[in-house]
């Protein structure tokens, strides 16, 4: 059963990162580093203890993207930076790594500090963010993370991938749809009592119905144009029954985006790219599919 395909063309690498900030942050990363895409360590230093803001700032752009949990700390503590432009990136970026794997604790540190932020930062501007971000984990709190309340439990797979950068690919993959699932599916779960995958007898038991997503990102070009270069992407998913893994649903989707020739800014975009796809095939097929299925809605 085939559910449909969508085909989004010039995706905007920075339009998940809010408008406001939307000028300077698109100089800013096609200036970054190469370091920036691959070490997360060097980045979270320089979001510490970059000289100037924009330093800061960039970093703090590349660390949202990258998925990392060694952000989220990074991030709690940039809510303090003299600069509001870092301030409001960090708060965009808490509501980005932030998701069902993050430690309870460290949700609740977040939560806690995007509250005071949105309550006392002497800048509207990163108040605004600071709220967003907070909608943002609240409702993660109360969805695909570990709901125990949930009708619905979705295992994620490992997720596959046939580019050159595989592994990053196949951990963002898995990381976008978790967030997903936690941002906008408030009768799933996608982790179980004690951190252990759940039997067809554990869920009958509760009256739990039991879904498995998996994904393949199929393939990954590039053309440059000009001073530009276009990424392109195309990511199949499917859906099927858990434990027993039939599948009923196959989805596939395609975006492109477009980057400067800079090595790091297109490697930053394939990321982008991939992410774009997962996060709308995700948000307005699989979930409502499940819904549809369980009878759950």
């Amino acid at each position: 059963m085939r559910f449909g395909t969508f085909d989004r063309v010039g995706v905007s690498r920075l339009g998940r990162l809010g408008a406001a900030c939307l000028a300077l942050v698109a100089v800013l990363v096609i200036r970054a580093a190469p370091a920036f895409a691959d070490n997360v360590d060097t980045l979270i230093n320089q979001l510490a203890n970059g000289s100037d803001y924009k330093t800061r700032l960039s970093a703090a752009i590349a660390l949202s993207k990258l998925s990392d949990q060694r952000a989220v700390q990074a991030f709690i503590n940039a809510l303090g930076d003299d600069d509001k432009n870092v301030r409001g990136a960090a708060a965009i970026g808490l509501s980005k790594v932030v998701n069902s794997q993050t430690k309870p604790a460290m949700v609740k540190k977040a939560i806690a500090a995007l509250e005071d932020t949105a309550a006392n930062d002497s800048s509207s501007f990163v108040q605004k963010q600071a709220q967003k971000a907070l909608d943002t984990l609240k409702e993660l709190g109360g969805g695909g993370g570990g709901n125990a309340n949930a009708g619905i439990y979705v295992n994620i797979g490992d997720m596959s991938a046939k580019t050159t950068d595989a592994e990053k690919m196949r951990n963002l993959m898995r990381s976008t749809t978790l967030k997903m699932f936690g941002k906008v599916a408030t009768n799933m779960t996608t982790s179980w009592a004690g951190g252990a995958v759940p039997t067809k007898k554990q869920l009958d038991a509760k009256g739990v119905a039991g879904f498995h997503v998996d994904g393949t990102l199929t393939d990954m070009t590039e053309k440059v144009k000009g001073d530009s270069t276009i990424v392109s992407c195309k990511v199949s998913m499917y859906i099927a029954t858990f434990p027993e893994k039939s599948v009923f649903g196959f989805l596939n989707g395609g975006a492109s985006v477009q980057a400067s020739t800079d090595p790091s800014d297109v490697a930053l975009a394939h990321g982008d790219c991939v992410t774009a796809v997962v996060e709308d095939l995700v948000q307005h097929k699989i979930v409502p599919t499940i819904q549809t299925r369980s009878g759950k809605p």
